[in-house]
């Protein structure tokens, strides 16, 4: 029986107050993934399936971060030893993006191709990770010779994502792969 995959949604970042509450950073738009009664896992973010499920009890919103109490968190000490867990939600479970929108999980493999590029030149590349810098979205491609390139997933450089046939189209600004590649 395969594992099932688990997505993070955010990040335990501190104990709050005295009862029980933790601070989380929300990577989701959605906001239902906090709401009472709902069933969180808390993991190491090195393995988002593994960790323990938890019962949202209360949540609300308090300097753009959410602040939650869970079933079975009744006091500072406890909610303390959640710092530095990712909050993951089953990938079956994911509220289901905007027609124009993409889960950034679903980035990760997709073949590169270079808006510049004809139908049949080879891939430029592969997805690896997409990282968050300060609300900026990097893709970090790993390019046919080995490079890693940060390349930044704005709308204006990324004519095409196709999910169904396994690539996007990245259009990049004059010089960006040139730094990365030594050219």
């Amino acid at each position: 029986m395969a594992e099932e995959k688990y997505i993070i949604v955010g990040d335990v970042v501190r104990a709050h107050g005295i009862r029980g509450e933790v601070c989380i950073d929300s990577h989701a738009d959605s906001p239902s993934y906090f709401a009472r009664g709902a069933v969180v896992r808390l993991s190491p973010a090195q393995a988002p399936a593994r960790g323990r499920d938890f019962t949202v009890r209360a949540a609300r919103i308090h300097k753009e971060r959410f602040l939650v109490t869970f079933d079975g968190v009744p006091d500072r000490n406890a909610a303390e030893a959640l710092r530095g867990l990712v909050v993951c939600v089953p990938a079956a479970k994911l509220d289901p993006p905007d027609p124009d929108e993409v889960f950034l999980h679903e980035l990760l493999g997709l073949r590169v191709r270079l808006a510049s590029s004809a139908p049949a030149d080879p891939d430029f590349g592969v997805i690896d990770d997409v990282r968050d810098a300060g609300g900026a979205e990097l893709w970090v491609i790993r390019d046919a010779a080995g490079n890693e390139i940060l390349f930044p997933a704005a709308d204006a450089l990324v004519p095409e994502i196709d999910l169904d046939a396994g690539f996007v189209v990245i259009d990049p600004p004059p010089g960006l792969l040139e730094l990365y590649q030594g050219g």
